[in-house]
């Protein structure tokens, strides 16, 4: 399955850096269709990465973001949102992390037996 052309990773980088209302709205929307989850997951790697070489490690909305999707984004995304955290030992990634663990959005998804 291709990935949509639009939004294309840089826009969906620009929503999770803003994250107001609106782009979260904006997000949610995205999360909706599953032919746009290549290009979430591109985006959301891009800021983070963006997020890791900044000057100024701003932890406190990483960590939000991690929880804000922890809580919304739909099971079949859960697993990649959890791999994706785990694939780097930057702190940027470990406060994503710190969030969507919190969020307990893996569990939901997918409860133990």
């Amino acid at each position: 399955m291709n990935a949509a052309p639009f939004p294309d990773r840089d826009a969906v980088a620009e929503k999770f850096s803003a994250f107001s209302d609106s782009d979260q709205s904006y997000l949610k929307l995205l999360m909706e269709n599953v032919v746009q989850d290549e290009n979430l997951m591109e985006g959301l790697l891009l800021w983070l990465n963006q997020m890791a070489e900044a000057r100024f490690l701003n932890s406190l909305k990483l960590d939000k973001a991690g929880e804000w999707l922890g809580d919304n984004a739909p099971p079949r995304l859960q697993i990649r949102l959890s791999e994706l955290a785990k694939s780097s030992q930057h702190a940027a990634y470990a406060a994503f992390r710190e969030g969507l663990t919190r969020s307990k959005g893996l569990e939901r998804a997918f409860p133990k037996a």
